[in-house]
C-alpha cells in the first residue's frame, strides 16, 4: 500500500484549529507574520524547519506528531524515540523505580500513550486480584484491566462515575493527540457494559472522584495522583506517566500497610 503523505500545511491548519486557535493568535505567540502563516497552511509558502518546530511547540503537538509535521515538510525528524531498555534512559529508568518502590505500600503503575502496562510496584496486586489472567498477559492494558467485565469492573463499588472519569482522560487525549489508535481504544472500551449512571455525585462533597473497590472483605478508596518528566526531548520518556494511588481514608491506609506488612512477613 502507498501511503500519501498530506502537506505540512494542512497538518499545521488542522492542529490549529483541534487547539482553537486563530491564525492571528499563532502568528503573535510564534512570532510570525499572519500573511505568512496564512501563505503556509494553503500551501504558498514553505515553512523552515524552524518554524516547523516552533509552530509545533506553541500548538502544543506531541513530539510523535512533531517528527511527522517535519516529514510532512521535508525535514528529518528531531525527536528520536528509543525502546525503554536503551542504555540512554538507564537514569529515567532508575528514577521509575525509585518513585514506584517509594510509593509502597500504596499502589503504582507506570503506562505509555497507549495506557498499556510499563512497570508496576508489588502493591499493585490489591487492585489486580482477581482479573482474568488473559487481561494481565503482555501488552497489558490497564484500561482494559480496569473497566473489562473480567477486569476490575465487578469489584468496583463506584463503577459508573469512576468509568466516567477515566473515559473523559481517554476522551481528552484523543482530542490532544489525534491518535486513530487511541480513538479505536476509546470506541472499545466504551462498549463495555456498566450498570451504573455514569456521573458523579456531588452532593456527597468529594473533592475528586475515588475508586472504590473491594478487596476480600474489605472496602478500600483511593485517589490518585499523575507524574510525567517535565520537559522531555524524547518520545517514549515523553509518553510516559506513572499514576500513583493513595489511601483516601485512614481505614485503607492502615489496611495497606497492614497486607504488606503480611507479605513481608510470608517473604521472610
Amino acid at each position: 500500500m502507498t501511503t500519501i503523505q498530506r502537506p505540512v500545511g494542512e497538518l499545521i491548519r488542522q492542529w490549529r484549529e483541534r487547539r482553537r486557535i486563530s491564525q492571528l493568535d499563532l502568528s503573535i505567540s510564534a512570532e510570525i507574520s499572519t500573511r505568512h502563516l496564512s501563505f503556509v497552511e494553503t500551501g504558498r509558502a514553505n515553512p523552515s524547519r524552524d518554524m516547523v518546530l516552533r509552530l509545533g511547540e506553541h500548538l502544543d503537538v506531541p513530539l510523535r506528531e512533531r517528527n511527522q509535521l517535519l516529514l510532512a515538510a521535508g525535514f528529518a525528524p528531531a525527536y528520536r524515540e528509543s525502546r525503554l531498555d536503551d542504555p540512554g534512559l538507564a537514569v529515567a529508568r532508575a528514577a521509575v523505580r525509585r518513585v514506584l518502590a517509594g510509593h509502597e505500600p500504596y499502589p503504582a503503575v507506570v503506562v505509555d500513550r497507549y495506557w498499556n502496562l510499563v512497570d508496576s510496584n508489588e502493591s499493585i496486586a490489591v487492585l489486580t486480584e482477581g482479573v482474568a489472567p488473559e487481561l494481565l498477559a503482555a501488552p497489558a492494558n490497564v484500561l482494559r484491566i480496569a473497566l473489562h467485565p473480567e477486569g476490575m469492573a465487578p469489584r468496583v463499588l463506584n463503577l459508573g462515575e469512576w468509568r466516567a472519569d477515566l473515559l473523559g482522560r481517554l476522551r481528552r487525549q484523543v482530542e490532544t493527540t489525534a491518535d486513530p489508535g487511541l480513538a479505536e481504544l476509546l470506541a472499545e472500551i466504551r462498549a463495555y457494559p456498566c450498570d451504573q449512571p455514569e456521573t458523579g455525585n456531588p452532593e456527597r462533597g468529594e473533592i475528586f472522584v475515588p475508586l472504590r473497590v473491594r478487596h476480600g472483605e474489605a472496602e478500600l478508596s483511593f485517589f490518585s495522583t499523575i507524574a510525567t518528566f517535565g520537559h522531555p526531548v524524547e518520545i517514549t520518556l515523553s509518553e510516559l506517566a506513572i499514576e500513583s494511588f493513595y489511601p483516601a481514608d485512614d481505614t485503607t491506609g492502615e489496611y495497606l500497610r497492614q497486607l504488606a506488612a503480611s507479605r513481608g512477613a510470608a517473604e521472610g
